[in-house]
């Protein structure tokens, strides 16, 4: 699909990845449409590439119903907005996990039954929904997070079957550990070394290309972080035990703490 002289509606577009995002779309000729909860800190962003901005809270039923009703021209979205959900489940009061499912899940799945149909009808159209390495493969204190975004990833390629043919194209972009900007910069968290990071921009990079070429999915990580997520999906038995002698616990559990107040 071309993105040059399309309007795209991106939500959490008020962090560094979202900005990423933004700005890369902005390269190629889109009009943006930028959601979050703080409209003041999209207004800088919004000044600079020339974007609307509508101020909305993905956790709340009735403001994702009015972002459907302000954006129902739209034609790309990308479902970027997340929240943090790690930590073991003991952890976490039923409130947390609800507003995790909310904002993770059940807004992108509802914007998508939303204005796909709009899409369908002009025969045009485009949802890129940002998922995670979690996605494909969990671990320890990572059992919320992951449900929203294994959840994310299946819905995104079933309702791409559901719209094939139809001139509206679905893909999921799946990160790793990013550097400088999202939930794992934010955390805090450092990494042992050999354990690599992407950037906002190659996530940026992964989306357009998504658009442009309607690719199914596009994993943004090192070859090495990509390969033990697939052996967790062929032998999660074995990875587990992998991850037990290994610094994944260690590192959820910082992400954890680091994240806890933004849950």
């Amino acid at each position: 699909m071309q993105i040059q002289g399309s309007t795209v509606l991106l939500t959490g577009a008020t962090g560094g990845i979202g900005h990423a995002i933004a700005r890369a779309l902005n390269s190629q000729g889109a009009h943006l449409l930028l959601t979050g909860r703080r409209s003041k800190v999209l207004a800088g962003l919004a000044s600079e590439i020339r974007a609307e901005v509508i101020a909305a809270d993905l956790g709340d039923r009735a403001a994702v119903a009015e972002l459907i009703a302000a954006s129902a021209d739209v034609d790309i979205v990308i479902a970027n907005a997340g929240l943090p959900g790690s930590g073991p489940l003991l952890d976490f009061d039923q409130d947390d996990i609800d507003r995790c499912l909310e904002v993770n899940l059940r807004a992108p799945i509802a914007l998508c039954r939303a204005l796909a149909p709009g899409m369908v009808q002009r025969g045009r159209g485009h949802f890129t929904f940002i998922s995670s390495l979690s996605g494909l493969a969990a671990a320890g204190g990572s059992s919320v997070y992951s449900a929203t975004k294994f959840g994310l990833r299946g819905f995104a390629h079933g309702v791409r079957q559901d719209l094939h043919g139809t001139g509206v194209g679905v893909s999921v972009v799946l990160p790793g550990f990013i550097s400088d900007a999202g939930m794992f910069a934010e955390s805090g968290t450092t990494l042992p070394k050999g354990i690599r990071t992407s950037t906002p921009q190659d996530v940026a990079t992964a989306v357009l290309k998504t658009i442009v070429k309607d690719k199914a999915e596009i994993v943004v990580a090192p070859p090495e972080m990509h390969a033990s997520a697939l052996l967790a999906t062929i032998a999660p038995g074995v990875a587990a035990a992998i991850s037990r002698r290994s610094p994944a616990g260690r590192i959820a559990e910082d992400m954890a703490v680091g994240q806890r107040a933004k849950r």
